[in-house]
């Protein structure tokens, strides 16, 4: 995998959006937060921008992402909101001059479009916090953000959850939101799981569409050959009137239940305000044991 250069004080970084609208105001913290790193913030044409629920129309918002890929004084992209929208501007992309001048995309839920198919592309990309809503996260998650931008080690411990799978295992992390996984399923942005760790979230689904997409998952054969699984949060999950049986995480196991690899839940990362940051693409090391899980990018 190509690891884009990793940012120095002074470089820019463009905020857009590529799904739902967002407006200047709603950026002022992500702008002073990048400020404080040393970084100069450029806003896209899709910033304040509006059709319908979008950044403005797919061509205004595919052409603002472009510019900035092949801008190369823009040395990282970070999405300032998700929502829906990128998978209707992606095959419209010319990555040409992204594979010369590769920089990091950073974002999560809707960017893991982005995500998907440049890891697909054989580049590393960056699930974190965005730019909207971003004084709401965590200082940790916020960090790792930082962390993950400037080269800084990335290693996360964290407590065990009573459903976990022991076991240890190393590969490439790959993944994201499963709505946006299971919507990629069949498209030439679909991911590649054979031998990696999957890392999956969600938000704000009904249970029984979370079974539909770990069956889909499972009938496309992403969850066979995995090496682990992660779980970060399954948030403000629904039933209906006549109770599904299982919670997101029994779903989610069950799904998995004829497979032997290590598995972890509520790891913080994902619809939650401790959303810590994943470098897609990067082989780390999953530690699941009985009192804690390790996920390490720095020892592989």
């Amino acid at each position: 995998m190509i690891t884009p250069p990793y940012l120095k004080a002074g470089d820019k970084v463009g905020l857009i959006s590529t799904a739902r609208k967002v407006d200047l105001p709603d950026l002022k913290n992500a702008i002073e937060l990048l400020e404080n790193w040393g970084l100069v913030p450029v806003l896209g044409a899709t910033i304040g921008a509006t059709e319908d629920q979008y950044a403005g129309s797919d061509t205004l918002r595919r052409d603002d992402l472009q510019r900035m890929l092949n801008d190369t004084s823009i040395k990282t992209i970070w999405c300032a909101k998700g929502g829906y929208g990128t998978v209707r501007i992606i095959d419209g992309l010319d990555f040409y001059k992204f594979v010369k001048y590769p920089k990091w995309i950073a974002g999560y839920s809707d960017v893991t479009v982005l995500h998907s198919h440049l890891n697909r592309m054989g580049f590393e990309t960056i699930h974190a916090v965005m730019g909207k809503g971003v004084e709401d996260n965590s200082a940790q998650a916020k960090e790792s953000l930082h962390d993950a931008l400037f080269g800084k080690p990335i290693k996360y411990q964290v407590d065990s959850h009573p459903l976990n799978r022991m076991g240890t295992s190393s590969g490439q992390l790959v993944g994201g939101n499963i709505s946006i996984i299971y919507s990629l399923c069949g498209s030439p942005s679909a991911i590649a799981t054979d031998g990696k760790i999957l890392f999956i979230e969600d938000l704000d689904e009904y249970l029984y569409h979370v079974d539909r997409m770990m069956v889909n998952l499972k009938r496309n054969g992403l969850l066979k050959n995995l090496c682990g699984l992660v779980v970060g949060g399954l948030t403000r999950m629904h039933d209906n009137s006549v109770p599904f049986g299982k919670n997101a995480k029994e779903i989610v196991l069950d799904a998995v239940a004829e497979y032997a690899y290590p598995v972890c839940f509520d790891f913080p990362a994902g619809h939650l305000d401790d959303n810590r940051a994943l470098i897609m693409g990067r082989k780390a090391t999953l530690d699941v044991s009985e009192n804690s899980v390790q996920l390490d990018f720095t020892e592989v």
